[in-house]
C-alpha cells in the first residue's frame, strides 16, 4: 500500500533566523478539488515560538502560501479558534491533484533573497519538531489524523559562555564545574568558528597551569576536581580570545572551614519553554540542566482544569523518578488559591494527594493543617500583595507556614512601591492587578509573624494565566538559596523551617548576615544574650554578580543603615547601640516585644536581593523584692 509523503526542505533551522521553509507533500491518493488542507505551526504564540505568518499575499515577508503540482500559489485563510492561541491556516484546492503530485506549502519571503523578510523560527532548540498538516477531501472541515512534518531546531552562533559552579566551598575541598557553549537564547550550541578555543583561569591560579578549552558537539564541558588553596572570594574567568569577550561565573567564596553549603532552586516556577503541565519530564530536566537548579517543587494549580487526574499521577510519578539526592531534589507541589490567598503547597513524601479548594475537606487552610502536619507538607504563601488575592497574615501559621515568597515573576510584596518597592506588582493599564498594602510582607513582620524569604519564578498558569498577553508588569524570574547541610529533602526542608533561606531576583549572588554570631533567621532574646539590650553588632557580607549599588540594613521595616559600595563584594560590619527598649516593637500577643533585622541588596544591574530577617526578643526584667536588713537592737 502505498503512503503519503511528508519532508521539509531545508531539514534544519538554527534557533531564532530568519528563513523561508518549504513543505513537500506527495499524496497517495488523488485529491478532488474542493479539498481544504489545513496547516497547522503547532505554536503556542509565545515570543519565544516559531513566527506565525502573514496568509495576505499583498504582503513581502513572514507569508504563508500553497504552491501547486502546476506552479500556481494559493493563499490560505485565516482561522482563529477559541482552543488555539495561533491561528491555522486553510487552503481550498482549486483543482484536482492527481495521486503522485506533490504540492508544497512555504513559510517565508517569496523574493529571491529566502532570508530577507524570511519567517522567524523558535528560539529554542528541538529535535523534530512538528508542523501538522490535516486533509480532508470532501471540503467540510471535518479534519481526522494529520500529516506530520518534521525539522531539526538547533543551536544558533555561539553568544554566550556560561559557568556552573557551586557558591560556597572549603578550602582544598574538590568541586566540578560545567562550562555551558550558548547561543543567544541560552540553548546548548557547538556552532563556533573551527579550531576556537576558550581560556579558564581565576585569580590566585598558579602560573605554570594552563586551561583551554574546545568547543565540544554536545555545547558543554565537564570538568571535575578543581580547588581553592585559600580562602576568599573567586569568580572563574573565561576569555574568547577570538571575539576579545571575557565571562565571569557567579561569586563563589571559599571558607578555612566546612561551612552549610547553599543550594539553588524553586518551589514555585514554570518554563516559558515547556510546559509542566503537558511535558513534566522535559519541564524537570529543563530546570535541572538548563537552569541549573538543584531543587525545584512543582506548582501546578489544584483546579480540575489546570490539573487533571491524569496529569497529577503523571507529576507525582517523575517527582518520585526524578529526586535524586546531591544531584537534583524534587517536591511534589501545587497552589492552592481560596478567600486566603494564594498558597505553594509542598508535600514532603512522593505520591500525595491533590488538595483542591473546591473539595469540602480542603476549602480552608485550617482543614489542610489539621489533616497535614508541619511534617507531612508546608505551605508558602505567595503573590501576597496582589489586589483580589491578598493574603492579610491574620491567620499565619508559622508551623506550617516557615517561609513567604516575596518575589516572583510579576512583582515584589515587600512593601508598597511609595514605601520603595523597585519591583512592584502593578500594570500599565487600569485592566490589570495593582499591590493592596493588605498583604504587606513588612507589615506582618512589623505585628511579629515570624517567617523567612523565598522567590518564585514565572506562572502563566491559574490566576496568572491572563498575565502573559495583558498590560501586567513583568519582571525576572526569581530563585531561592537554601542554607543546608545536604542535598536532600529532609536537610532543604529543615533549613525552610529554620528559615535559612534568601530570596534573589534571578542573580546568584552570595548574602550572610548574623547578629551576635547568629545567622539569618535565627530567633536571639536579651535574656540569654543581655549585652544585646546595649548593642546589636551586625556582621555580614555580599558578593553580587555585578557591582553593587546599594545594601539597605532593614531595622524593623525601615531602613537603618546604607551602604554604596560599587564594587562586586563588600563586608559588613555595623553596631546599632540604640537602647533597645526605644526601638522595639510592641507584640499584638502576649509575646514580649521585639525587634527585626534584615539586608536587603540593589546591584547596579537592576538585581535585588533580600535576606530571611533576624529576630531579638525582649526578656522581661526581673522584678526583685529588696532584702530588709534587721533592726539592731
Amino acid at each position: 500500500m502505498r503512503r503519503s509523503i511528508a519532508y521539509t526542505e531545508p531539514a534544519v533551522a538554527t534557533a531564532g533566523e530568519k528563513g523561508t521553509w518549504k513543505f513537500i507533500y506527495t499524496t497517495a491518493s488523488s485529491l478532488p478539488k474542493g479539498t481544504k488542507c489545513k496547516f497547522d505551526l503547532m505554536s503556542n504564540g509565545r515570543d519565544i515560538e516559531w513566527e506565525v505568518p502573514s496568509s495576505d499575499p499583498k504582503r513581502k515577508s513572514n507569508l504563508i502560501w500553497m504552491e501547486l503540482p502546476n506552479g500556481k500559489s494559493l493563499a490560505p485563510a485565516s482561522l482563529q479558534s477559541k482552543e488555539a492561541l495561533t491561528p491555522h491556516f486553510e487552503f481550498t484546492l482549486p483543482d484536482d491533484i492527481k495521486a503522485g503530485e506533490s504540492l508544497a506549502i512555504f513559510l517565508g519571503s517569496q523574493s529571491d533573497d529566502p532570508i530577507k523578510g524570511g519567517s522567524r523560527a523558535q528560539q529554542y532548540v528541538y529535535r523534530r519538531r512538528p508542523f501538522n498538516l490535516f486533509i480532508d477531501t470532501k471540503g467540510k472541515g471535518n479534519y481526522k489524523e494529520p500529516e506530520v512534518f518534521t525539522l531539526d531546531v538547533r543551536g544558533g552562533p555561539l553568544h554566550t559562555l556560561r559557568v556552573i559552579s557551586p557558591s560556597v566551598v572549603t578550602k582544598n575541598q574538590r568541586f566540578d564545574i560545567v562550562v555551558r557553549f550558548e547561543d543567544q537564547y541560552g540553548n546548548l550550541t557547538s556552532n563556533a568558528p573551527e579550531g576556537m578555543l576558550v581560556e579558564l583561569s581565576y585569580e590566585k591560579l598558579r602560573n605554570n597551569l594552563s586551561w583551554k578549552l574546545f568547543v565540544p558537539e554536545t555545547g558543554f564541558i565537564a570538568l571535575p576536581n578543581l580547588y581553592f588553596s585559600e580562602a576568599g572570594l573567586y569568580r572563574l574567568e573565561l576569555n574568547n580570545p577570538d571575539a576579545k569577550q571575557k565571562y565571569y561565573s557567579s561569586p563563589i567564596k571559599c571558607f578555612d572551614q566546612d561551612v552549610t553549603s547553599i543550594y539553588w532552586g524553586t518551589f514555585h516556577g514554570e518554563s516559558s519553554r515547556v510546559d509542566t503541565g503537558e511535558n513534566i519530564e522535559t519541564a524537570l530536566r529543563h530546570f535541572r540542566d538548563d537552569h541549573a537548579m538543584q531543587f525545584y517543587g512543582t506548582s501546578s494549580f489544584e483546579s480540575d482544569s489546570e490539573t487533571p487526574n491524569e496529569i497529577w499521577k503523571l507529576i507525582c510519578n517523575q517527582v518520585a523518578e526524578f529526586n535524586e539526592e546531591d544531584r537534583f531534589v524534587t517536591y511534589l507541589g501545587f497552589q492552592w488559591a481560596g478567600s486566603e490567598g494564594v498558597r505553594q503547597i509542598l508535600h514532603l513524601k512522593d505520591n500525595k494527594p491533590l488538595l483542591k479548594s473546591k473539595d469540602s475537606k480542603s476549602n480552608q487552610l485550617k482543614k489542610i493543617y489539621k489533616l497535614f502536619t508541619q511534617k507531612d507538607l508546608i505551605a508558602i504563601p505567595s503573590f501576597t500583595m496582589a489586589k483580589g488575592y491578598v493574603c492579610d497574615f491574620k491567620e499565619f501559621d508559622p508551623e506550617h507556614e516557615p517561609v513567604v515568597e516575596i518575589y516572583n515573576s510579576w512583582g515584589c510584596s515587600e512593601c508598597t512601591e511609595k514605601e520603595g518597592n523597585l519591583r512592584p506588582i502593578k500594570a500599565t493599564s487600569k485592566k490589570g492587578i495593582s499591590e493592596d498594602p493588605a498583604g504587606s510582607i513588612r507589615d506582618a513582620l512589623n505585628r511579629n509573624c515570624r517567617f523567612g524569604f523565598v522567590a518564585g519564578g514565572l506562572d502563566d498558569r491559574g490566576i496568572y494565566a491572563d498575565f502573559y498577553h495583558s498590560d501586567q508588569i513583568q519582571y525576572s524570574p526569581g530563585i531561592t538559596a537554601v542554607m543546608a547541610g545536604a542535598q536532600s529533602r529532609d536537610s532543604i526542608i529543615s533549613a525552610l523551617h529554620r528559615r535559612a533561606t534568601y530570596a534573589t531576583t534571578g542573580a546568584r549572588m552570595i548574602l550572610g548576615m548574623q547578629i551576635a554570631n547568629r545567622p539569618i533567621g535565627s530567633e536571639l532574646n536579651t535574656e540569654a544574650k543581655p549585652g544585646l539590650v546595649y548593642n546589636r553588632h551586625i556582621t555580614g557580607y555580599v558578593a553580587g554578580t555585578a557591582p553593587i549599588q546599594e545594601i539597605q540594613i532593614i531595622r524593623n521595616g525601615e531602613i537603618f543603615h546604607t551602604y554604596n559600595p560599587h564594587e562586586p563584594s563588600f563586608e559588613i560590619e555595623l553596631d546599632d547601640s540604640e537602647p533597645i527598649e526605644k526601638i522595639a516593637l510592641k507584640s499584638p500577643d502576649n509575646r514580649p516585644n521585639f525587634v527585626y533585622y534584615y539586608m536587603r541588596v540593589i546591584q547596579e544591574d537592576g538585581h535585588m536581593g533580600w535576606t530571611s530577617p533576624i529576630w531579638i526578643d525582649l526578656a522581661a526584667p526581673e522584678v526583685t523584692t529588696p532584702v530588709k536588713k534587721p533592726r539592731k537592737k
